[in-house]
């Protein structure tokens, strides 16, 4: 089983570098390897994705597991924001709603550490304070100790 570990971008995974040139040689179909990816990643285009994939070079078969991106870029993405603030906690750069920190709660379930959603959107706000990104019009401590 040979395994291929590659940062992708979500849903515009191409057959060329970084993917193409390293299942050449296994003899896997690319194109259907790159559209099954895509698939895979669609919910977070635009991000870098980590993706391993576990290919059987004698039976072509193939195995993807996509990684999810930090946390860091969940909430960038869902406040349509480039980079956080310069200096979290006096400048705010976006606003994000409850329900898009609970969407990323959700999403990163796997990796958080919090027991039920609320305490995983308390990380998540978390994020946000250090990042100077404020929840629901207020800052993120105001937020969390509300939960």
């Amino acid at each position: 089983m040979e395994e291929i570990n590659a940062l992708v971008d979500a849903g515009n995974v191409s057959p060329g570098p970084p993917l193409g040139p390293k299942l050449g040689p296994l003899g896997v179909n690319i194109q259907k390897v790159v559209d099954d990816i895509n698939k895979e990643t669609r919910d977070f285009e635009g991000m870098q994705i980590p993706v391993t994939l576990k290919v059987d070079p004698d039976t072509k078969e193939y195995e993807i597991e996509v990684g999810k991106p930090p946390t860091t870029a969940l909430v960038k993405k869902e406040a349509g924001v480039e980079k956080a603030s310069g200096n979290p906690g006096s400048e705010y750069s976006a606003n994000i709603s409850r329900d898009q920190i609970e969407k990323i709660a959700e999403m990163k379930k796997e990796d958080l550490l919090g027991k039920d959603t609320e305490q995983r959107m308390k990380e998540v706000a978390g994020t946000c304070r250090s990042m100077g990104i404020k929840v629901d019009g207020k800052e993120p401590q105001e937020f969390i100790d509300s939960l």
